[in-house]
């Protein structure tokens, strides 16, 4: 008896003449994942010891299984290159970093041009991940990138001012240049500080050479990047959580592959966003207390100065919506729903961006 076989399935067990067929072997797909930033970075790390797993969990039995091939820390792709590198196929998946592709992927940016707004990175998170598959305007910059989202949102803890000289009042900074990620260098207008774009990869040689007198940056990073050594005055201005960035598939390469399989990449980049934030919420007051111990100075500011920082900025937040509106990208609808989902659940922003 003959029994047809579908390519990449299990095989069902065959009986000829009393003897026992072997089943065949699984599909092995190679998979290459990309990240600009090394895996000291916890996004990265979870990359490789959660999301992978979860993967390749999720299809013992499946008849697929996959050989991996993990390139980080600007192997493949430098920060803000992971988009290409998915787009064009030299990587099946990459955690690509929206923070740092602002002209393809803007929408996605909302957060950062929202600041004083929610400092829970895991509700930021959740939320974010939940818009990039709901929210059609966020849903189409990935397909217009030749993307499909599959999750494992990177929520970024409440970022601080970290500097090497001392912060009592916003006149401080005043001709100080100061290093930001993206457009976050925009919560520096008003304030006196030349804002410089940079990233974590750069951020510890630029302050100790003196390119830098500071960055905007996040607890979580600031540690493992060893940035309180030559910014040891770390200031905690309450500009917010945010969203930088998620898991993303080479669209082509993601439709064509079995459900089963795009289950379970799905699936675990879920895991991975809970493995992620679970990790980031433990670490926070713990490197933080770490590099206070190691000689920094953390102070935090009141909510008058995070007032006054706030009103001193214009509207940046209008000023992109506006801006992707005029490019036929509806970054008003954008900005409103995420103003509204954050204030429905008990956010109180400094600055109602949205509604001035």
């Amino acid at each position: 008896m003959k029994q047809l076989l579908k390519s990449g399935l299990l095989a069902a067990v065959v009986t000829l003449g009393g003897t026992v067929a072997p089943p065949l072997a699984a599909e092995t797909l190679n998979v290459t994942l990309v990240a600009g930033h090394p895996p000291v970075f916890r996004w990265v790390k979870h990359a490789s010891q959660t999301f992978i797993p979860a993967v390749n969990a999720a299809l013992e039995g499946s008849g697929y299984d996959i050989r991996w091939s993990e390139q980080y820390g600007g192997s493949l792709a430098r920060v803000g290159d992971e988009l290409e590198a998915v787009e064009e196929g030299l990587a099946e998946i990459g955690l690509v970093s929206s923070l740092f592709d602002p002209a393809k992927l803007a929408p996605q940016n909302v957060t950062y041009f929202t600041p004083f707004v929610n400092s829970d990175a895991r509700f930021v998170g959740d939320m974010m991940d939940r818009l990039q598959m709901s929210d059609p305007t966020m849903k189409a910059a990935w397909e217009a990138n030749g993307l499909e989202y599959l999750g494992g949102a990177i929520g970024i803890d409440d970022y601080l001012l970290m500097t090497n000289f001392p912060v009592a009042s916003i006149a401080d900074l005043q001709g100080k240049k100061i290093g930001a990620p993206g457009p976050a260098v925009n919560w520096l207008e008003g304030t006196g500080a030349v804002g410089v774009w940079g990233n974590l990869t750069t951020y510890y040689n630029e302050i100790k050479t003196g390119v830098y007198d500071g960055v905007i940056v996040f607890a979580s990073a600031a540690l493992p990047g060893k940035l309180h050594e030559v910014a040891p005055y770390i200031t905690r201005v309450g500009f917010g959580a945010q969203y930088a960035g998620g898991i993303a598939a080479n669209k082509d390469w993601f439709d064509g592959l079995d459900p089963v399989v795009q289950k379970a990449l799905k699936e675990a980049a879920a895991l991975d966003r809970e493995a992620y934030h679970e990790d980031l919420d433990a670490s926070v007051v713990k490197f933080l207390g770490l590099m206070e111990s190691q000689g920094a100075t953390i102070s935090a500011v009141d909510q008058a100065f995070r007032k006054e920082w706030a009103e001193g900025m214009d509207n940046v937040a209008r000023t992109w919506a506006e801006r992707l509106d005029a490019d036929g990208i509806d970054g008003t609808g954008v900005l409103k729903t995420y103003m509204d989902e954050m204030r429905e659940a008990g956010a109180t922003p400094v600055r109602d961006w949205d509604r001035e």
